[in-house]
């Protein structure tokens, strides 16, 4: 395929934080200024990605004198069609982990058999869907998440029972169309990030995937516009016998980019979350206020639904060095509850930047998250700022105070990744709510004085992570990979340690989160 046949499609790539640093000299360049914030990224957004992205995603696709089965294990994918005005893609996408955790000898396996399949037709229409089948066995902090929350880290629900392996499938699929180079509309179940880090105090793609509608619309050469509505699930909430599976809710996300200059960028965000029905089973229907796309409009959130929830906030950048940049967010949420002393807030800090001390391809980050006690949830837990138990914002829920620092670089057909994290929070005591669990209602009263950000069980998290992989496929991410994970959670109650090492096959371009 020439050059110019490959720029006219419109290429969906799917978010995972390793891959999309991967392209940090080409999005953050001081060269242009592109909007950088909301991901997944079609990739013909940008010019300058887009080249970058061809050479990693095509290194070694030269398939003249290869057998099918060397291609799609090397090069290429196992289905490539290019038919004029449309191209078909499909992968097998094994995750085959075996692992050991030291404590008490454990072993953890993983066995997932996974499918992707993406296509366009013409230079404006795309599709994409993967899903997952998977079976497997956890390290001894994950499967206690996994028990209480019912659900496997940001994929879907655990189908098997508390003790022993775990069972669960993970499907995306989205369609969308871009109508000349200012709007493009996409439809289906996926995931959104936004945000320049590594964790999204506004919205994150920690939680599993749900229905979605996203129109982006480019107002010139300095703004552009996302508004985006989804329906999500609520596990906890009050079940009716006219309800066939969980409570649903809407979501409606609005989100404004300004390209000040090539070098700064600011970012307007809310968010309002609404109950489809109320405890009394009353079925609110879609208030059509919610289909407004003007942002910050008074109709967003009518007075009258006092089950509302809304939260507004900022996202930023500046490229203070030719390969460095600053960014941050702060978000206010506007719940009031007897509870809160204080606003409800969260806000990020964080440097990040590629070529370290002169090496190609070595980036770096170094962040600090910190979210006050109650931030993100409700006195109406339905309308909570969580999908199916787990936050859309940071794993860590709120009433933390977190910070991070990633390596990774690439060399060839090697990737190395080294991630160290630590956090504070303070967990809850008995029948007191104090505020991190963004699942429970925030309508409590806890003792004059409180809402300090570790309010609580006191409790301290260190974590570390490497990662070895040798790329076998870059098409679809297929990589021998071995990896060790170092882990502590300690307070005045418990002192959990993990140690654990793993060794896989695997492939996709999705995150897998085991730091929280």
């Amino acid at each position: 395929m020439t050059t110019k046949e490959t720029n006219a499609q419109l290429i969906y790539q799917p978010y995972s934080y390793q891959f999309y640093q991967k392209l940090n000299k080409a999005e953050y360049t001081i060269n242009t200024n592109a909007h950088t914030a909301v991901k997944p990224y079609f990739i013909s957004d940008s010019s300058a990605v887009r080249r970058l992205y061809d050479s990693i995603v095509m290194a070694g696709a030269d398939n003249s004198h290869k057998s099918w089965l060397h291609r799609i294990v090397f090069s290429g994918h196992a289905v490539d069609v290019k038919n004029g005005g449309y191209t078909l893609n499909a992968d097998y996408l094994p995750d085959l982990v075996l692992g050991k955790q030291l404590e008490g000898g454990r072993t953890i396996w993983l066995n997932t058999r996974g499918y992707q399949v993406s296509g366009t037709v013409g230079s404006n229409f795309f599709f994409y869907t993967s899903g997952y089948e998977n079976q497997g066995k956890f390290a001894n902090y994950e499967t206690d998440y996994i028990n209480k929350t019912h659900m496997v880290p940001g994929q879907g629900y655990n189908r098997s029972l508390p003790a022993g392996s775990k069972d669960w499938a993970y499907v995306t699929a989205l369609i969308g169309y871009q109508a000349g180079k200012n709007i493009s509309i996409a439809l289906g179940e996926d995931k959104t990030f936004i945000g320049e880090g590594y964790r999204s105090m506004l919205l994150s793609d920690y939680a599993s995937a749900c229905p979605l509608l996203r129109l982006t619309v480019n107002l010139g050469k300095k703004f552009r516009y996302m508004a985006m509505w989804t329906y999500m699930e609520d596990q906890n909430a009050v079940q009716f016998n006219s309800f066939s599976n969980n409570r649903r809710k809407w979501g409606v996300f609005h989100y404004i980019d300004w390209s000040i200059t090539n070098r700064a960028s600011l970012g307007f965000f809310n968010a309002v979350i609404s109950e489809e029905a109320n405890d009394e089973g009353k079925l609110r229907g879609f208030d059509m206020n919610y289909i407004n796309p003007v942002y910050f409009s008074p109709a967003l959130g009518p007075a009258s639904q006092a089950a509302d929830h809304t939260l507004i906030g900022f996202n930023g950048k500046y490229k203070i060095l030719t390969k460095t940049i600053i960014y941050g967010q702060l978000l206010f949420d506007q719940s009031l509850s007897s509870a809160v002393k204080g606003n409800n807030n969260a806000w990020q800090a964080g440097l990040k930047g590629w070529d370290l001390f002169k090496v190609s391809n070595l980036n770096y980050l170094f962040e600090y998250n910190t979210a006050s006690p109650f931030t993100y949830s409700n006195k109406y837990p339905i309308v909570n700022y969580a999908e199916l138990n787990e936050p859309l914002a940071d794993p860590l829920g709120a009433n933390f105070k977190e910070c991070i620092g990633i390596l990774n670089y690439s060399l060839g057909k090697f990737d190395f990744q080294g991630e160290l994290l630590w956090a504070k929070y303070g967990l809850n005591m008995g029948d007191i709510n104090y505020g991190k669990d963004i699942t429970l209602a925030n309508d409590v009263n806890i003792a004059p004085g409180y809402s300090v950000t570790g309010q609580g069980l006191a409790t301290t998290l260190k974590y570390a992570e490497g990662t070895v992989a040798y790329i076998l496929n870059p098409k679809y991410n297929l990589r021998m990979e071995i990896g060790v994970l170092v882990r502590q959670e300690s307070n005045a109650l418990s002192n959990t340690k993990t140690i654990l090492f793993t060794v896989g096959l695997r492939s996709s371009f999705r995150d897998l989160y085991h730091d929280f």
